[in-house]
């Protein structure tokens, strides 16, 4: 166990690795709109065909199958279902939502992150910063975050080094959150998360696994479309959803490096890790973390495992 900064991480590469990054690109999911004259939050979690959108909202109890909400611009939704986890389905007649969520909507921070209600001075900050320099596709309702300590001085000092960079892409949504809240781990259902590889990629993963290059992937969300994409030690392209919950007992067929943030407890992210370095090893760094006041989150720093 060591300690570096993350300018360091180069020195930790060899010539022939493969860095996998998640090219996800965060939307400025959180609105707000009137039902009436109440004022309701709506993140927008989910985009479906034909102007549908899956939503949460606060306060919930306000909102309920068949209301009218207006928001900005002239733009009408109106909730079509509630379903068993709390979303509400919101059907758009005309309205071009991802324009006005560009145009008025704020980065879907984790509460931990504290911001006054509709702050616009924080607006334009927190949509540039909760991105990574390499975000590309949209969809993600939060950022990758193990990719947010990036920056192209770093990614200069990898092409140097001879590392190859691949990009693939899972859409971050509500699953990477959800809590375990059973008591047998074997008992929770992660939520469905969309991923993309394109075939250029899982030729360049799959070419360093016949040859014994190290696959070094960044963040656990690169991790489960990775594995979700793996067939007998190789990759698959192509467009996929993907539930996969990886705990301790899961055999890994394609990560050799990873890459990761600090995360909560009882948390599938957390349980993912331990199932990559072995639980002891991880609870061993995590304490060696606090005692070293790491911080910990989404701003948080990370932890390499080699």
């Amino acid at each position: 166990m060591s300690h570096a900064r993350f300018r360091n991480l180069p020195d930790y590469l060899e010539k022939g690795d493969v860095l996998v990054l998640n090219a996800t690109k965060v939307i400025p999911a959180r609105v707000w709109g009137k039902k009436g004259d109440k004022d309701i939050e709506f993140l927008f979690v989910r985009e479906r065909d034909g102007g549908v959108w899956e939503v949460l909202c606060r306060p919930a109890k306000h909102v309920q199958a068949g209301d009218r909400i207006l928001f900005a611009h002239g733009a009408e939704g109106t909730v079509i279902s509630v379903d068993e986890e709390g979303k509400r389905v919101l059907h758009f007649l005309s309205a071009d939502v991802r324009s006005l969520l560009h145009r008025t909507g704020y980065a879907p921070l984790p509460p931990y992150i504290k911001r006054q209600k509709q702050d616009a001075r924080w607006r334009d900050f927190d949509r540039r910063r909760y991105q990574t320099v390499y975000a590309r596709k949209e969809g993600a309702i939060a950022a990758p975050t193990a990719g947010l300590h990036f920056t192209p001085g770093v990614f200069k000092r990898i092409q140097r080094k001879r590392v190859s960079v691949c990009s693939i892409n899972l859409e971050v949504g509500l699953a990477t959150f959800q809590p375990v809240r059973q008591e047998r781990v074997e008992d929770h259902r992660m939520l469905e998360e969309r991923y993309t590889i394109s075939p250029g990629a899982a030729q360049k993963i799959n070419a360093a696994k016949r040859e014994g290059r190290a696959i070094l992937a960044v963040g656990t969300t690169v991790v489960r479309a990775l594995e979700s994409a793996a067939e007998g030690g190789r990759v698959t392209p192509g467009a996929r959803s993907t539930s996969l919950f990886i705990y301790p007992g899961f055999r890994f067929q394609v990560v050799d490096r990873l890459l990761t943030n600090f995360h909560l407890p009882r948390s599938t992210l957390l349980m993912l890790v331990c199932a990559f370095a072995g639980r002891d090893l991880i609870l061993k760094a995590y304490a060696e973390a606090v005692q070293q006041k790491y911080r910990f989150y989404s701003y948080g720093d990370c932890m390499l495992i080699l």
